[in-house]
Parts: C-alpha cells; sequence; structure tokens
C-alpha cells in the first residue's frame, strides 16, 4: 500500500532496512551492526558518560546502565531515566545514545538509560522490574548523584514509551518514588491490538501490526496477548480502558455508538473488522486505501478537550477521576499490596507524541484522552506524513519537529 508520507520521508524510507523482528537473535545483530557506526560518531561534547551496574531487582542480576552527565554544570541538576524502544526484544542503550547525549547537553540534565532485560527469554515483568530498581536507585542516591529528587521524569520510545507508561503506574501503585513527568513516543500500549490504525497497517515501514503481534508474544507468552488476565503495568492501555469507559458513560456516547456500549471482548476483533493477515490493505469507511481517520468520538465529549486535525494537540484536564473495574487487572507480584488497582488518576503529567501511519498512532491517542479523563495534564502531538520511528530521518523537518517538541516539554517541566 502507498501512503501520503512527508516528501522528506518518503525519500528516505525507500534506503531504510525492512524491519523483522520473527527471528529476534537476527534481529538483534542487524540492529548492533547498525548502530555501531551511528555510536561511534556520535558527539560526546560537554557530556561526560560511563556505564556501571546497579543492584537489580531481587534475585536478578544486577542493571547495566549508561549515566550521561553534562559538564561545568553546577548541581543539583534534574534527571531523566530514558528507556530504549525495540517492541521489548531488541534494543541497548546505544538505541538512544545520540539523542541522551543530546538531553543531557541541552537541557542540561543527568540522563540514565536502562539496559533491561529483553523478551522472549524475559518475558514481562523482568524488563520493568529492572526499570523500577533502577528508579528507587535514582531517587534513593539522588544526593550522591547531585540530582533534584523532585525533577525525575521517566520517557522513551515505541516500546521504551511503553515501559516508561507502565512504570508511572508501577512506583505510584507500590507508593515508590515520584516521577514528575513521562514523555510517551510513539507509546507500545495495547496488547489487544483493535485499534483502526492497529488494524489498517500493516505493510508500514518499521512498525506493523506483524511485528507488533510478535511483540506482544514475546513480552506476555503466546496466546496471552488480548486476554482477560493481562495486567495494566504491562498494558498500560489497559488502565486507560477504565478511564474512556468511565468518560464515555458520563459524557455521553462517542461517535457510532450508543451510550454506555462496550466495545468487542478481550482479543477479539470488531464485528465486521476482523483483522488482516499479515501485509493484507485495509481500506478505510470510503474505500480508499490507507487513509482511515481517527477512532470516532476524537474530536468532543470530554471537558477541557481539543484536538486540531494534522498536527494536532491535546491538552487541558478532565474532570473524572479513574472508575476502576477493569477484569483481569491483577496486581504485579510485590505491587504494594494493591492487586487490581487500575485507572489512571493520580500519574504525573505527560506529553504523547504519535505518527499517522503507525499501528500505534490511536492506541496513544487513547491514552491522553483517558490521562485527561482521569485530571492528568497530558499535551498530545500527531505528525501528519509520518510513520513509526520518522524521527531517524533527522535532516527532515518534520523529525527536527517531532524533536523540538519532546524536548521543549522536559525543559518546560525540569526547569521548575
Amino acid at each position: 500500500m502507498r501512503y501520503p508520507y512527508d516528501p522528506e520521508l518518503a525519500a528516505a524510507v525507500v534506503m531504510m532496512p525492512e524491519v523483522d523482528i520473527s527471528d529476534v537473535p537476527a534481529a538483534r545483530a542487524a540492529q548492533a551492526e547498525q548502530l555501531a557506526d551511528a555510536v561511534s560518531a556520535a558527539d560526546e561534547a560537554g557530556v561526560d558518560v560511563e556505564e556501571v551496574r546497579w543492584p537489580g531487582p531481587e534475585g536478578a542480576p544486577d542493571v547495566l546502565v549508561r549515566i550521561y552527565r553534562p559538564r561545568c554544570v553546577r548541581g543539583p541538576l534534574p534527571a531523566i531515566l530514558s528507556l530504549h524502544g525495540g517492541g521489548y526484544v531488541v534494543g541497548s542503550p546505544d538505541v538512544d545514545h545520540a539523542w541522551n547525549l543530546m538531553l543531557s547537553r541541552e537541557l542540561p540534565a543527568l540522563v540514565v538509560s536502562v539496559d533491561y532485560r529483553l523478551a522472549p527469554e524475559h518475558p514481562f515483568p523482568a524488563g520493568l522490574e529492572d526499570c523500577y530498581a533502577v528508579l528507587c536507585r535514582l531517587a534513593k542516591d539522588a544526593t550522591e548523584l547531585g540530582i533534584r529528587a523532585d525533577r525525575i521524569a521517566v520517557g522513551g520510545d515505541s516500546a521504551g514509551a511503553g515501559l516508561a507508561a507502565g512504570l508511572a503506574l508501577l512506583a505510584r501503585d507500590r507508593g515508590g518514588p515520584d516521577i514528575c513527568f513521562q514523555l510517551l513516543m510513539s507509546p507500545e500500549l495495547d496488547d489487544r491490538l483493535a485499534t483502526p490504525s492497529a488494524l489498517e497497517f500493516t505493510d508500514t515501514p518499521v512498525w506493523n501490526r506483524r511485528n507488533a503481534r510478535l511483540s506482544w508474544d514475546a513480552y506476555l507468552g503466546p496466546g496471552v496477548p488480548g486476554s482477560a488476565g493481562v495486567p495494566p503495568y504491562a498494558a498500560p492501555a489497559r488502565a486507560g480502558s477504565a478511564e474512556l469507559a468511565g468518560a464515555a458513560l458520563r459524557y455521553g456516547p462517542a461517535a457510532g455508538g450508543p451510550a454506555g456500549a462496550s466495545g468487542p471482548a478481550a482479543g477479539q476483533e470488531p464485528p465486521g473488522t476482523a483483522g488482516p493477515a499479515a501485509g493484507e490493505e485495509r481500506p478505510d469507511a470510503a474505500g480508499r486505501p490507507g487513509t482511515a481517520g481517527l477512532p470516532g468520538g476524537l474530536s468532543g465529549g470530554l471537558p477541557g478537550e481539543g484536538f486540531l486535525s494534522g498536527e494536532g494537540r491535546l491538552s487541558g484536564t478532565g474532570a473524572l477521576a479513574g472508575t476502576g473495574g477493569l477484569p483481569g487487572a491483577e496486581g504485579l507480584p510485590g505491587a504494594g499490596g494493591l492487586p487490581g488497582t487500575v485507572g489512571l488518576a493520580g500519574l504525573p503529567p505527560a506529553y504523547v507524541s504519535v505518527m499517522q501511519f503507525d499501528p500505534l498512532r490511536d492506541e496513544g491517542v487513547d491514552y491522553a484522552r483517558a490521562l485527561l479523563a482521569a485530571g492528568v495534564p497530558a499535551e498530545l502531538h500527531l505528525f501528519p506524513g509520518t510513520f513509526h520511528g520518522a524521527v531517524m530521518v533527522t535532516h527532515s523537518d518534520v523529525a527536527q519537529r517531532i524533536t523540538a517538541g519532546a524536548v521543549g516539554a522536559l525543559r518546560r517541566v525540569l526547569a521548575r
């Protein structure tokens, strides 16, 4: 299927290697080879970089972290816990090396990148628990590290953003360290893969429906994605579903459905819209391939909510706190005695960015709406003509706008 990409991206996409995670060892080797030159060429001016091992979760190995500290900057500094992407199955701190250098130098801030354990060898909750252990160490040793314990942000791209969102939920429910902000770029949040964009985009570059299925099967275990027992710490959209359901009941129906109507059961495709096989095209409601719109009801209903087509911005706060009651939202083992906790109330403010032709687009949009419904300040940007990972085309105007938006959001919150 052909998509109306931004012209600068269209010129680059033909040169981008195909991403295939069906063979995880091969995918890891290919990525490491691609990153080697980029890492060696990265501009480390003004930043000291070191790798250390911090204690991992109880009974688990220590966790390798890469620490970026700006030179000649007096502290205490704000801190960013940076979580790399890779579909939960590939990746390392090398993925975001240039990004983390830039953040440390420009903000300035202490940036800690986590080399968390990967699936399928280490399925959920291993990687998330590694991130939580590092967050706890970061807060506990704030004085020693020269950072402000009240200015710790978490963030990432794709699966890294999914982990960041899950980490915010877990820290809240365990009474763990305070997180002041969550940066969620193209977040991977929903194992059910039932949104319009997840159903439609089967052949998009970098990430598509097939890779998303493989990713969740590896992270949760084959046959588990879409089932009733997936906890929101693994798939934060599960918590967001409770918020949006409550908002719909309070504020009226979304477009196309009666008030209080329930969607498909977990793991089921919507009636009459069976999920396409890998590589199968899915037209929109008007029969135009690749141009389906955003989910119905996006433009109304919640107080303080607004959305502009194209590069949109969603901000403000909703009036509805979380209503709970999500079936199968069992607590994570050791989660502070709070099994079944759902909802998004009490989470830190968020910045969410999504790409137009990305299977993950709508789950990011829905999560931002759900945060607002829970009374959590959230800002959403949708970048037209883009695909998952478009920010890698660094020379393009849209990639520079994606970067500037994220850095600006971090600068605003960390400078307080």
